[in-house]
């Protein structure tokens, strides 16, 4: 099953069309996107008996598959390569923090450099349909909803600065969480834990990864989250980046304007954001 947010409505990807949920469903599902999640089960089994839409694709106006989750985490230095290419130790447990949900904005963005040093990092975001404590490894991927793809944008002098790093308010400016195309629950792609992940600035590769060279991988992450932090539906981890990004490079590289960086992953499907 796929979703997107057809601005501001929820709608199901059925082949090259879509349909509006709330009329496909004649009101029995909320047209906002961030309803469906505590639903998720009595949704999945409705959705499967709709088979046809009213809209072409390609006329839909995509938002964040998500827009308003009531949380939104992030984990740093989640592969090896990125910790050894930014001089980081490998971390032993995942490095999680905050990232605040009004930093995300939609597939196709236009972003207004408000510093010198903001960096791109291209990533897997796990979408929760069941939420709860002490979620086991062993059962994790039965909770998740669906999968997009993000960048997780960084200001690194904000990230740097006072006597501790601060990540979450550096990762959190005004659009510097994009999100989309679609959600894609995890049966849609033949190994949702193995995905390619790809970056291009203005055509030229800046990353390229596999989701299945995480340290701590998708379940292991829901576990360590959901065993410190109740976790709910509809919540977003974006699940860490490859090595590749600017702050490793020599001398360091930064994201300008009039530069076109384009995130895609397997499966998933592609995102593009213009910097002004």
């Amino acid at each position: 099953m796929r979703l997107v947010n057809d601005s501001g409505r929820l709608a199901l990807v059925v082949g090259d069309r879509v349909a509006d949920v709330k009329q496909a469903s004649k009101g029995r599902f909320s047209p906002d996107p961030d309803a469906v999640f505590p639903r998720w089960t009595e949704f999945r089994e409705w959705a499967a008996t709709v088979t046809s839409g009213t809209k072409p694709l390609a006329d839909v106006n995509l938002k964040a598959p998500v827009p308003q989750p009531r949380q939104l985490f992030a984990v740093g230095l989640n592969y090896r390569a990125h910790a050894e290419e930014t001089d980081t130790a490998t971390p032993d447990e995942p490095l999680v923090f905050a990232k605040f949900p009004s930093c995300l904005t939609g597939p196709d963005a236009d972003i207004t450099v408000a510093g010198r040093s903001i960096d791109w990092e291209a990533e897997l975001v796990v979408v929760m349909a069941v939420g709860g404590r002490g979620i086991p490894a062993e059962r994790a991927w039965d909770c998740v909803a669906g999968l997009t793809v993000g960048q997780d944008l960084s200001e690194r002098v904000d990230q740097a600065r006072g006597p501790v790093p601060q990540w979450s308010m550096a990762k959190s400016h005004e659009k510097f969480g994009p999100t989309g195309p679609t959600l894609v629950t995890p049966d849609e792609v033949d190994n949702p834990a193995k995905l390619e992940i790809r970056c291009t600035i203005g055509g030229e590769v800046v990353q390229q990864g596999n989701t299945a060279q995480m340290i701590h991988p998708v379940p292991q992450l829901i576990e360590w989250i959901s065993h410190r932090v109740k976790l709910f539906p509809g919540d977003l981890i974006f699940t860490g980046t490859p090595a590749g990004v600017g702050m490793g490079r020599n001398p360091p590289r930064y994201l300008c304007p009039g530069d076109v960086l384009v995130t895609e992953i397997g499966g998933l499907g592609r995102i593009e954001q213009r910097f002004r």
